[in-house]
């Protein structure tokens, strides 16, 4: 990991140094037709038509910057500018993010949307401008679901004992170390080549990012588990966000806003529409025992309640529980 982003530091550096000053490197790990690779060229778009064409944005998509975590150091650093990032790394800088994926707390991205873009919101990116990034919106990166290679997993006794890949994001962890699984994260990225050497038997994603990443065609059985729900928040460094006047911070505000409009409602299409897709493409679904595993993953709650209890309450306030 350490040569690696030495690797990506110096490339992006590089990379930093060969465009004017007023070229924004916005970037994400995704890959085309993805509602975030979607999301982030029209805020390419928005965000330099908003300048008055005096900036323009470089998109550097499906890692090519490095994996999430890379990202947000070089936001952090000012290598890069913006990058359209993901929950669970963020929250190795912002713990406070990891609560947004408690465990069935959102049965709909709306409700997570709604809570996201009000006073929970505004909350944390107060924690994590203490951490040298800002958080300029969030986009949706849907609820997640398990795949597995042979099976499907409508139990928590169907899927005790399976070794599972999750995003680099200790919620996730401690959900499936309630279920009795053996979790392990890994970048989404290394995702494919890991299960096809079967490193894992399976991984949770939501249906949109199984399919972009073709992940459907290694793990054919899928189980509508519903467990969690993750953002993608976007993220600024705050040197290049505090060196910005008023009018281009408003540029890129508005950007991430309209852009994430159209994001959640492709990603919400897409996840629709996704079931009856992969079945046409061989996949196997099956609904999950609701109740058993919201009863296996009730400790997780009293774990972090412990830690965070006001924002906890408040999460689930906000969520209707």
């Amino acid at each position: 990991m350490k040569t690696q982003l030495l690797v990506v530091l110096a490339t992006t550096t590089a990379l930093a140094g060969a465009v004017r000053a007023d070229e924004i490197i916005l970037a994400h790990g995704e890959n085309p037709g993805n509602p975030r690779f979607v999301a982030a060229e029209k805020w390419a778009e928005l965000y330099s038509a908003c300048t008055g064409g005096a900036d323009t944005v470089n998109v550097a998509p499906s890692a090519t910057m490095g994996d999430d975590v890379e990202m947000l150091t070089s936001a952090t650093a000012g290598i890069i500018n913006v990058t359209a990032n993901s929950q669970g790394a963020l929250s190795q800088i912002v713990p406070e993010i990891g609560l947004i994926g408690l465990p069935f707390l959102f049965d709909k991205p709306e409700t997570a949307w709604a809570v996201l873009d009000g006073e929970v919101g505004q909350l944390l990116d107060a924690r994590a401008q203490e951490a040298g990034l800002k958080i300029l919106g969030f986009w949706d990166n849907g609820i997640r679901h398990v795949s597995h290679m042979s099976k499907t997993v409508p139990t928590p006794a169907d899927i005790a004992g399976m070794k599972i890949r999750t995003p680099p994001d200790q919620m996730s962890v401690a959900i499936f170390e309630a279920l009795g699984t053996s979790p392990a994260p890994l970048s989404f990225s290394e995702l494919p080549t890991a299960l096809q050497s079967g490193v894992f038997d399976g991984q949770e994603n939501p249906l949109t990012n199984i399919y972009s990443a073709k992940i459907h065609e290694i793990t054919k059985f899928i189980t509508l588990t519903g467990h969690q729900y993750q953002s993608t928040p976007v993220v600024a460094g705050l040197v290049w966000w505090s060196g910005l006047d008023g009018a281009h911070q408003d540029c890129a505000l508005k950007a991430t806003a309209e852009a994430g409009q159209m994001q959640r409602q492709m990603s919400k299409e897409q996840s629709d529409g996704l079931r009856a897709t992969m079945e046409g493409e061989g996949v196997t679904f099956a609904e999950a025992d609701h109740a058993a595993y919201v009863a296996a993953t009730a400790p997780v709650y009293e774990a972090y309640a412990k830690s965070f209890p006001e924002l906890v309450e408040a999460l689930k306030t906000a969520a209707g529980q």
